[in-house]
């Protein structure tokens, strides 16, 4: 009788060719929101009952941090989201390089880990900022006058 063989576990390979493209389209929908990044500190969307706000962290020459934070109605802990996003200019690409609750986040992790992270989840933060990013263009109001980005 033939022994079973246990799978070999596969180590996670980061997909750098869509990672980019995920970071040249999250640059592209950030310019789309907060187009005035440069001389404006912060930048307020309505998502209906929640609020998406963008707060410049630190400007230099080929680099502007972010922090997002995505608020809810709902006054439940963990309901607030905050990431922090740099912007590298030269090359086009936006991406997440950390949160309050990670300090730094890494390209890819063990699994598993103490904290539990997934071993994707620098890429899952990239692709939850692309999704909100995109919800802020087609659905984001501002606070004062309530017109929809688009229509700009």
């Amino acid at each position: 009788m033939p022994l079973l063989r246990r799978a070999a576990k596969t180590r996670y390979a980061v997909d750098l060719e869509d990672l980019h493209s995920l970071c040249e389209a999250n640059y592209a929908r950030l310019l789309k929101v907060f187009p005035d990044y440069e001389q404006s500190n912060q930048r307020r969307l309505l998502l209906g009952a929640s609020q998406v706000v963008f707060d410049v962290t630190e400007r230099s020459r080929y680099t502007t941090t972010l922090r997002l934070s995505h608020l809810s109605a709902i006054a439940l802990p963990g309901a607030t989201l905050r990431l922090d996003l740099r912007l590298y200019h030269d090359a086009m690409m936006a991406e997440v390089v950390g949160a309050p609750a990670y300090r730094r986040m890494e390209g890819r992790y063990s699994y598993p880990n103490a904290k539990m992270y997934q071993r994707d989840e620098k890429h899952q933060q990239n692709r939850y900022v692309a999704e909100l990013l995109a919800f802020c263009l087609a659905e984001g109001r501002e606070p004062d006058t309530g017109p929809l980005l688009e229509q700009r």
